[in-house]
């Protein structure tokens, strides 16, 4: 997210972004460390993100236009009707919205404190963190447009699976009671009331909304930009220093384990959404299996830790272990699947 403090103290103004630190710290120890690596290393990551601006463009446009025009108010539509429509909605719309975890924090509080079934907004923070359409290209860019179906797909599914599932136990003693006494409803983006009013779909017409149009891509285009050359860098550490046996001992092969292992590895190794995705595209090269590809990815997208805290943030801890049981049984059901289609 932007930074907004516009007269912070001068001791604070200077403020190093941790991922263009990050690159810039590895790019500095292969070059101190491995100096005829460093040249074919930047070729590498270069190329890469050329190869994958195109995606980016169309991404970073798209999203901008969504915002701009308001779109994000067609959310509430799916904490409307009969508790099961709600379910479906909130899944569909989870996994195809924009928004980030903590833009719907305040939203999601509102609708818990109205009365909204747990069931609908468990299904949305399941398929949320995982699919959005800038997410989609990205991987349709990398990984091929069949995998990135697969993940739209396993995202929706996994936010029916965890959504069905809490409405039909809404009355056990996991989500008896979920809200915490006191949530925190803050977060890191700026709107303070991002689903209010119609959308605009010629957006172009306010000035407004054009600023937000133009801030959004810019914010959007640095955001992707500094991840995916951190993750390009990092896929060519791995397919340089990492043994591809390694990784082919442990997550490759057609069996259920390391599709198992996948989902576990894939919580505390996930960098974000976008990030991982250079990342997996090493370990296939590597031989990591498709089915283990598919349950790190989704593993790791619903635990990283904007999405984790959306939700710890206003629901009890049963209701986040849940949550988390969701996130990994879907996984691991996602990348079963995965490795059967052939």
């Amino acid at each position: 997210m932007a930074d907004s403090t516009h007269h912070a103290h001068p001791a604070r103004r200077l403020k190093i972004d941790k991922a263009w630190a990050a690159l810039g710290i590895i790019l500095a120890l292969v070059a101190v460390l491995d100096g005829p690596q460093f040249w074919p290393m930047v070729r590498f990551a270069s190329g890469a993100l050329l190869h994958t601006a195109p995606f980016i463009a169309f991404a970073v446009l798209a999203v901008a236009y969504l915002k701009a025009s308001g779109a994000e108010t067609l959310l509430a539509r799916a904490f409307e009707g009969r508790q099961a429509k709600m379910v479906v909605m909130a899944a569909l719309l989870g996994g195809l919205s924009p928004f980030c975890s903590c833009e719907v924090i305040p939203f999601i509080a509102a609708m818990l404190a109205l009365g909204a079934p747990l069931g609908a907004v468990m299904a949305f923070w399941l398929a949320s963190p995982l699919m959005d359409p800038a997410m989609f290209l990205i991987i349709a860019g990398t990984l091929g447009w069949k995998f990135a179906v697969a993940k739209a797909v396993a995202a929706v599914g996994i936010g029916l699976l965890g959504g069905f599932a809490t409405m039909i136990a809404a009355r056990s003693v996991v989500f008896a009671n979920p809200l915490r006494e006191k949530p925190h409803v803050g977060g890191c983006c700026s709107a303070n009331k991002p689903f209010e009013g119609k959308p605009l779909w010629r957006f172009w017409s306010e000035q407004k909304r054009r600023d937000t149009f133009r801030a959004t891509a810019i914010e959007n285009a640095v955001f992707l930009l500094k991840w995916l050359a951190l993750a390009y860098v990092f896929e060519a550490l791995m397919l340089n220093y990492i043994p591809a046996e390694a990784v082919a001992n442990v997550l490759g092969g057609g069996g259920l384990m390391p599709i198992i292992l996948a989902a576990f590895v894939g919580a505390p190794a996930y960098l974000n959404g976008y990030a991982a995705v250079p990342l997996v595209e090493a370990l296939l090269t590597q031989g990591m299996s498709q089915g283990a590809a598919m349950s790190f990815m989704i593993a790791g997208g619903v635990s990283c830790i904007p999405a984790a805290i959306a939700v710890w943030a206003l629901v009890k801890p049963r209701v986040f272990a849940a949550y988390l049981g969701f996130a990994v049984s879907g996984a691991v059901l996602a990348g079963v699947v995965w490795q059967m289609i052939p």
